[in-house]
């Protein structure tokens, strides 16, 4: 119990990474991962799409900076991602793939690397881009993006947690 306590007070959103790409062993860790997150009656309705090809993840990298109309990277430089999808036909698509994606982080600490959650999958999936390319991989219609873990080896230190906002629990 004190080592996932541990990773859940150790782990920090990593925004540099090194170019070194991260082993397939350990990126299969990382998914099964996901694949035991809690969800909705146990229905485990998100699904997910690993990339590590430098072009698609250039074209993923680009479509979610054109959502926030930036020219920027918003994977950092990540040598992998992950992208979540759950299926909207479940009543709790959003929370399982939230879980999904939270269990991809604590998954890549607990290995040594380093992930950060990027938001906006939902948007790049709804264009018409992001359908092409869900068609192209078999994922079906009702799946909805959720997030997308971009993760690898940290570039340099990761920062200490920062003192915890007080006031947040209430005991009734």
């Amino acid at each position: 119990m004190q080592n996932v306590l541990d990773a859940m007070r150790e782990r920090r959103s990593v925004r540099a990474y090194r170019a070194e790409p991260v082993d397939g062993v350990l990126l299969d860790m990382v998914l099964e991962a996901g694949l035991y997150a809690a969800s909705g009656k146990g229905r485990q309705s998100a699904e997910f799409v690993l990339v590590t090809d430098a072009a698609l993840m250039k074209e993923l990298s680009a479509m979610n900076a054109a959502v926030l109309g930036r020219d920027t990277d918003p994977f950092y430089g990540a040598p992998a991602v992950i992208v979540v999808f759950a299926d909207s036909d479940a009543s709790t698509w959003v929370e399982d793939g939230a879980l999904a994606l939270g269990n991809l982080m604590l998954a890549t600490h607990a290995l040594g690397l380093g992930s950060v959650w990027v938001h906006r999958a939902r948007q790049m999936f709804e264009s018409a881009e992001g359908k092409a390319l869900k068609a192209a991989w078999g994922l079906a219609e009702s799946l909805e993006g959720i997030g997308i873990c971009a993760l690898g080896w940290p570039l340099g230190e990761v920062p200490d947690a920062a003192e915890r906002r007080a006031g947040r629990i209430h005991k009734v």
